[in-house]
């Protein structure tokens, strides 16, 4: 694709005004969308054009080559349906949708008509994670024991959606990313301590065939922010702390000696790993506009949007029956 791409950023809300700083500065030809008279005034007062901005998505709908879709959780399964039958590409925030039938839909809608779909899952553009995909692809770490993460801190809790389908769904899918594998078994408490009607706190376990478990904790209430995971391996482990704008991945070649069914606990060397610093979201907003032009699938397509919206399904029905679901 030689000419300039044209994209329409649906939503400039707390998380689509991050789109907009970095998508302005893109080579790419910007239109922007939201429903909010007062959201649009504020982009036109910073200096972009009054021409490339309205309240109504129909009136750029036609002009454009693909849709970002940063809006409610709740919007996005209409929104991706209509640009998608539109024959444009589209990037859309997670959850991809808030059940796993429609997401189903919509990949398989992307992958017959031939359009990109790439889903928000912002922690597999991290080098840090990408780091931590390939060694433990590749044997590092020995065979995998546990895969624990934090993503928590006191902050105002979302309305669309409660902090499973909001937060943990990122280690969920970083989990699958990590791994390359999706879980077998779902056991989940997910708690409404604010009385919304929607949880707040939320402890995920996942099961694996390989035999690891994923333990995630996800939740509005902790002191502080925890971005961190854990990876626990028979031969290393490691911490990543995505907090951190730099030196993110430590790990420790930790191993335990036995004899006679008593163990010492041998502490081996540890290890910094130095990233480039990038921020994940510059680097998949890139990633999409670079499947637009190459048609290559993108590293976060509609498929892994499906199985993380169907992991949290399991965890939703396992937290509101107190058993373990099996994932089919």
């Amino acid at each position: 694709m030689a000419d300039t791409i044209k994209i329409i950023l649906l939503g400039i809300g707390r998380w689509g005004t991050n789109h907009f700083r970095i998508l302005k500065n893109l080579p790419v030809e910007l239109f922007v969308v939201d429903p909010d008279a007062g959201k649009v005034e504020k982009a036109r007062s910073s200096g972009f054009d009054a021409q490339h901005i309205s309240t109504n998505y129909n009136d750029f709908k036609d002009r454009v080559d693909a849709a970002i879709i940063v809006t409610p959780a709740q919007t996005h399964y209409e929104l991706c349906r209509l640009f998608l039958e539109s024959g444009k590409d589209v990037f859309v925030e997670k959850p991809i949708t808030l059940v796993s039938c429609q997401a189903k839909e919509l990949a398989q809608l992307a992958e017959s008509n031939g359009r990109i779909l790439q889903v928000g899952h912002i922690f597999r553009f991290d080098p840090a994670a990408q780091w931590l995909r390939d060694n433990i692809r590749g044997g590092l770490f020995g065979k995998l024991k546990i895969l624990r993460g934090s993503f928590s801190g006191f902050k105002r809790p979302r309305s669309d959606s409660g902090v499973a389908f909001a937060d943990a769904i990122h280690f969920i899918d970083l989990f699958n990313f990590i791994s390359g594998e999706v879980p077998i078994r779902v056991t989940a408490r997910l708690y409404d301590f604010l009385g919304r009607g929607m949880d707040d706190e939320a402890l995920i376990v996942l099961d694996y065939k390989a035999g690891f478990t994923g333990i995630i904790q996800a939740g509005y209430h902790n002191p502080g922010k925890f971005r961190f995971v854990e990876v626990l391996g028979e031969s290393m482990s490691a911490v990543c702390d995505f907090n951190a704008a730099q030196y993110k991945v430590k790990t420790y070649a930790n191993t335990f000696v036995g004899k006679d069914g008593v163990f010492q606990a041998q502490e081996g060397s540890t290890q910094q790993i130095e990233f480039t610093p990038e921020e994940p979201l510059q680097a998949e907003l890139r990633a999409f506009i670079e499947s637009i032009r190459t048609r290559n699938q993108p590293l976060a397509d509609g498929w892994s949007g499906y199985e993380a919206v169907r992991i949290l399904e399991c965890t939703v029905e396992s937290s509101n029956t107190f058993k373990s679901i099996q994932l089919i």
